[in-house]
């Protein structure tokens, strides 16, 4: 998202309050605040979260939203992105005043948004049409990530206009071994991976793949620190396993923690798709 349009929008409509919004199906619709607005784009009332009748309360016409009327009818529901712009006035008036006889506001998309739609305060919504996912959950946390290695993701680093940059850490390239197969995969800085299969996969940084190794469709999150070859040969002399993944293993579908340790020859599948 490009802030300053939203900033400039905002200061066109004069509104107080103007809230990012996505139109959503009705499946996802229940993850996120939802809100109704009128021809104006004005928001008439705020539901956080609501299930079951409350949620079918706030089905709209997202056709003001200039959608077209097979979208509106795929995506009936206004959903908040958690992205706000406020007058400054307004913000510090609704954080310091006890608005409703009780205790202080203090959480946005249950008190403040829901008290400023039903009490004349100007709040509109600024529909965002981009790419734009909330990973709050294991599931699009790991399915969001994937994407990004693909050769047609819905979303990247490397838009000249407004590139992303990592966090500088001095490691060394990663290093890829004779023998290795890779496909739509990233692969951080400071990795070594040795005469492995990979696809649809993302590894993090210092991650140590070893020979014959076959990923699928996996997340390594990678390590914080390296471990040299003495010791790791200290570590295998004592009984343990090294840092990194262990010779002729298999994963599929699954997301490896930080600093795991997987031995040799094994099997990761989560065949059951667990999320």
């Amino acid at each position: 998202m490009d802030y300053m349009k939203f900033v400039d929008e905002h200061r066109q409509s004069n509104a107080d309050i103007t809230i990012g919004c996505l139109a959503y199906d009705e499946e996802r619709a229940t993850d996120f605040g939802l809100m109704k607005i009128d021809d104006d784009r004005r928001v008439v009332s705020f539901s956080e979260k609501p299930k079951g009748e409350a949620l079918q309360k706030m089905k709209v016409d997202t056709t003001v939203l200039g959608l077209t009327p097979e979208e509106a009818q795929e995506k009936p529901f206004i959903a908040s992105m958690g992205i706000y712009v406020f007058k400054k006035g307004v913000l510090a008036d609704m954080l310091k005043e006890d608005k409703t006889g009780g205790k202080k506001f203090m959480d946005f998309g249950g008190e403040i948004l829901p008290f400023a739609a039903a009490n004349n305060i100007k709040v509109k919504a600024y529909l965002f049409d981009g790419y734009w996912e909330d990973i709050g959950t294991i599931k699009s946390f790991f399915e969001e990530n994937l994407k990004l290695a693909q050769g047609n993701a819905p979303f990247e680093f490397y838009d000249p206009a407004s590139p992303i940059y990592t966090s500088p850490r001095f490691l060394p390239p990663a290093k890829i071994e004779d023998g290795c197969s890779i496909e739509e995969a990233i692969i951080s800085h400071g990795c070594t991976v040795k005469r492995s299969r990979m696809s649809n996969a993302v590894v993090g940084l210092r991650s140590n793949i070893e020979a014959g190794c076959h990923i699928e469709s996996t997340m390594i999150i990678g390590a914080d620190y390296y471990e040299s070859e003495e010791q790791r040969k200290k570590v295998k002399a004592s009984g343990g396993i090294p840092l990194g993944i262990g010779a002729d293993t298999r994963i599929k579908n699954a997301i490896i923690d930080k600093n795991a340790r997987i031995g040799s020859n094994v099997v990761i599948e989560n065949k059951s798709g667990v999320a």
